[in-house]
């Protein structure tokens, strides 16, 4: 007999009872004079810290627990920080995602504590390539032409995010349901941008977003008396270049999923990304669709969708280079200007990399991290390279790391994209997984072309994003794996 059937279950006692203790009893009523000095000494203050001390605990704990919370974490700071920014001055912000990616990896320690950490999954070629990038430029610290320290810290981002973000999605996006997670959370967030871009398109800008707006950004994002919406973005570049980039991402991506409601949240997703394209008003964010598409039609090997797919493209095309329709819609209008080669803006840009170009024909090294464009003037305010606009994300790469710099940036983007298309062209044999890993090429494909002409492809929120992309799609064989298991656990139970 179960000995524990001879038990009273009335002489039990419950974990509450413990409290009755005289050392528990103490340790409550020290905690609650700590919380209670605190309300007192401080108000709304101090129960806003008694909250945020309980918050903390129990994320603390779950982190822990689970240290593919951070990850999750950091994507959801890496759309929503710099809007915050503007709500909340003085802090800051911009090491938060220096934080949760480093808090992660010491939740992965705490947690592997007894055991040793299984590096292995996060060996890949991907991750030695983000040493070299991240090996040049810790050298740009010591630049010659390099002035200041603090602007390289302002730009760490380029080479220390990559560095640590992709080893984590590759020890912990290993299945194919957490690689549909990650595209949940994406997706989540990237409805929300949507909705708050029509907020301002139909109510207008808040008091913060208006103060965002005359400290200078009007200039840009206020053109002919229309907003270019921005939603809660660093600006309506990246607004515009990022849900074009969730559009390609997600309309691909619906291909694979086989269930009703998955499919119907991928393609609204997808298109609610390209509206939020359209109403930024950014005209090099329609080369993320164009050159995106294109590049899954290739991937495909299908010829029929090749030849379908450039003649719906080349109708884009005409449409907007050679036609008038739906002119009177500033959206459109303002995006017809991107097919017009005497653009004031495109030759202003021109003009400002032939200045460039003779400033760092002796600078192979560039002029240093944090030290190109406009955003310099806060550390460098009469350097030269802060005084002639960037705009470019290579042009960018260019002036801070040199041709040498650029080149080997080149050389790992392309590393990237040629041999995860041959993967997907030559080597993946399932259908589903294609649709996959080639949505997430061609959307990587589209964010590419358009860095030309905006620096997109190193800012949040579609830095982190990419650097997950570049991990998945050399990661393959994980999926792979996991497809053929269970095939084989599927036949097995046929046979018998």
């Amino acid at each position: 007999m179960n000995e524990n059937n001879n038990i009273n279950p009335f002489e039990n006692h419950s974990g509450s009872m413990n409290i009755s203790k005289p050392m528990y009893l103490l340790l409550l009523f020290m905690v609650f004079s700590v919380f209670g000095i605190l309300v007192v000494k401080l108000g709304i203050i101090g129960i806003g810290a008694i909250l945020a001390l309980l918050f903390g605990a129990v994320f603390f704990y779950y982190l822990f627990c689970f240290p593919i919370i951070g990850f999750y974490v950091a994507i959801a700071l890496n759309f929503l920080l710099l809007g915050v920014g503007r709500y909340i001055k003085g802090l800051p912000l911009g090491f938060g995602i220096d934080g949760i990616l480093v808090l992660t990896y010491i939740a992965l320690f705490i947690n592997k504590f007894w055991e040793k950490i299984d590096w292995t999954p996060a060996k890949k070629d991907i991750t030695y390539l983000c040493i070299i990038w991240f090996g040049y430029s810790l050298f740009e610290i010591i630049n010659p032409e390099a002035r200041s320290i603090e602007a390289w810290i302002s730009g760490r981002g380029i080479a220390f995010y990559p560095l640590l973000f992709i080893p984590l999605t590759l020890l912990f996006i290993d299945t194919n349901k957490k690689l549909d997670y990650l595209l949940y959370v994406w997706g989540f967030f990237s409805i929300l941008a949507t909705l708050k871009g029509i907020m301002q398109m139909v109510f207008g800008v808040d008091f913060a977003e208006q103060e965002w707006l005359n400290e200078g950004s009007y200039k840009t994002h206020i053109l002919f008396g229309k907003l270019r919406v921005f939603s809660f973005y660093s600006d309506a570049g990246q607004f515009g270049a990022n849900q074009g980039y969730t559009g390609v991402v997600f309309l691909i991506y619906a291909l694979s999923q086989k269930k009703a409601f998955a499919k119907f949240f991928f393609i609204l997703v997808g298109l609610l990304g390209i509206y939020g394209m359209v109403i930024s008003g950014t005209r090099g964010a329609l080369s993320v669709p164009i050159f995106g598409f294109m590049t899954y039609f290739v991937l495909s090997k299908n010829v029929k969708v090749i030849v379908i797919g450039v003649a719906f493209l080349a109708a884009v095309f005409v449409f907007f280079k050679y036609t008038t329709i739906a002119q009177g819609n500033a959206q459109v209008r303002r995006m017809r200007t991107a097919f017009d080669p005497n653009d004031a803006s495109l030759q202003v840009r021109l003009e400002n990399q032939k200045i460039l170009k003779n400033y760092l024909a002796s600078r192979p090294f560039g002029g240093g991290i944090g030290h190109g464009g406009t955003k310099a003037q806060k550390y460098l305010p009469n350097a030269f390279l802060s005084n002639v606009a960037t705009d470019s994300w290579y042009v960018l790469i260019w002036v801070e790391q040199g041709i040498v710099g650029l080149l080997l940036h080149l050389a790992i983007l392309f590393y990237v994209m040629i041999k995860a298309s041959l993967i997907v062209m030559f080597k993946i044999k399932d259908t589903l997984l294609k649709y996959k890993i080639a949505a997430l090429i061609a959307g990587m494909a589209g964010i590419m072309v358009a860095s030309y002409g905006n620096a997109v492809l190193g800012q949040m929120p579609t830095a982190l994003l990419i650097y997950a992309t570049m991990a998945i799609i050399l990661n393959t064989e994980v999926f792979e794996k996991e497809n053929e298991e269970q095939q084989n656990v599927l036949n097995e139970s046929l046979n018998y």
